[in-house]
């Protein structure tokens, strides 16, 4: 179940026009935080995304399927009674219990980042101009101030440390010279 300050997040986003994947990260990075502090784990990053959308589908929001991947039958869609909506405690129990069997690398920033990485990796330098762009665009001017400020920082903190390296590469050459 999320929590509510998840779903108090999430509304935000939506009252703010955000999309519905924005929305529903806020459901994935509460996972992200329960595997953190150990109230489960999960086998891999993509599992505990994959539990952030599912809540997000729960919670009433609109997050698309994913697209293209294994040509999967798709189930038939059948009339559901009142009574087959509820999953069963014992079936909820089992999921939880193996989900604390699992470990917390999954969570942890490396993996994130290699998940991340290989995402963005999938997608065309096209869609990742666009994305850029949008991000760009629905940030909003106080957002993009702070941004651009972090960039300026870490340009100067690249090129000294560019700089001071290689005055100390110049420095070892001279001496072995």
């Amino acid at each position: 179940m999320p929590t509510e300050r998840a779903l108090a997040r999430a509304r935000k986003d939506r009252r703010e026009g955000k999309s519905a994947s924005t929305q529903a990260g806020e459901f994935v990075r509460e996972e992200i935080e329960h595997i953190r502090e150990g109230k489960h784990g999960a086998r891999s990053t993509e599992q505990a995304i994959a539990i952030g959308l599912s809540e997000a589908r729960r919670a009433g929001i609109a997050v698309p399927a994913k697209q293209g991947g294994s040509a999967s039958r798709r189930k038939p869609v059948t009339k559901k009674t009142s009574a087959s909506k509820e999953s069963s405690a014992k079936r909820s129990r089992a999921t939880l219990d193996a989900l604390k069997r699992e470990g917390g690398a999954a969570a942890s920033k490396a993996a994130l980042s290699e998940h991340a990485k290989e995402a963005a990796a999938g997608r065309s330098p096209a869609e990742r101009a666009d994305a850029a762009r949008k991000a760009a665009r629905t940030k909003g001017p106080a957002k993009r101030k702070t941004a651009a400020k972090k960039a300026a920082r870490t340009r100067a903190t690249t090129r000294a440390a560019g700089a001071t390296r290689a005055a100390r590469t110049r420095a070892m050459r001279g001496r072995t010279r």
